[in-house]
């Protein structure tokens, strides 16, 4: 994994004592925000699904010098979080579990519905719910960073599931930024563009839709994962102390169209 859109950040440890809580932090740009954090002195808390993807990404933490912790569950179990969280520290959280079921309207159901948007939106709330309690508790603010997308800026075909999720994301965002600023709790999103993880791939892998997504794309490449790690780790940090309830789109230029 490339590693050179955070060095501008890891010139001194700026989150070092830190405890950082990435969820979805088994692949993709979950792993890669935890690692980011890592480097800037974090302890990383890794939370998904399966022990085998934390412990790798605990692994690579470990090539940086860094330090991580398991937490294996499922973020939409609504009895989970509470208790891996209870009597833990919290000073960053970064909502990253995600999904997406791309499907027309006529194809959306209730259960497609309530998949996405009980990782996308329904976890993520309550996940925040529990980390700022956890912040309340030691009193000193905090930094929550959800991963969005371009796609709750703009529609998309065949996107309808994942736009409304990502739309109602930032919504909660930008209200949950006013409620917090008072307790120094900073609330912002990260929107990428599309970038090549294992929840793109398959889409990515039909040549129309790829050449498609490069053609919206002015910069006419694809994200990475490191890219989008790099403006977590900003949000994260110290160095956007007065940033709140904004949302930093890491798209290629998609949304200036």
């Amino acid at each position: 994994m490339t590693s050179g859109a955070v060095d501008a950040l890891v010139g001194g440890a700026s989150l070092a004592g830190k405890h950082a809580w990435v969820t979805g932090a088994g692949s993709g740009i979950g792993r890669a925000s935890a690692i980011a954090l890592s480097r800037l002195g974090a302890t990383a808390h890794l939370v998904g699904r399966t022990a085998e993807s934390l412990q790798e990404t605990a692994r690579l933490i470990g090539e940086y010098g860094g330090s991580a912790v398991c937490h294996v569950g499922d973020v939409t179990d609504t009895a989970f979080v509470p208790s891996v969280m209870a009597g833990q520290r919290v000073d960053v959280l970064v909502n990253s579990a995600g999904r997406n079921i791309a499907q027309q309207l006529v194809d959306i159901t209730p259960q497609s519905y309530a998949a996405v948007m009980g990782v996308n939106v329904e976890a993520a709330l309550f996940v925040t719910q529990q980390a700022v309690a956890r912040m309340r508790d030691h009193g000193e603010g905090g930094s929550i960073v959800s991963i969005g997308s371009q796609m709750g800026h703009v529609g998309g075909p065949q996107r309808t599931l994942y736009c409304a999720s990502k739309w109602a994301l930032e919504g909660m965002t930008k209200a949950l930024a006013l409620e917090l600023a008072g307790e120094a709790i900073r609330v912002n999103t990260v929107a990428p563009t599309f970038v090549e993880t294992e929840l793109t791939a398959t889409s990515l892998a039909k040549p129309e839709f790829r050449d498609w997504v490069l053609g919206e794309i002015p910069l006419r490449r694809l994200g990475t994962v490191d890219e989008v790690a790099a403006a977590v780790a900003y949000l994260a940090s110290p160095a956007s102390s007065l940033t709140t309830g904004s949302s930093l789109l890491v798209d290629g230029g998609w949304t200036a169209h």
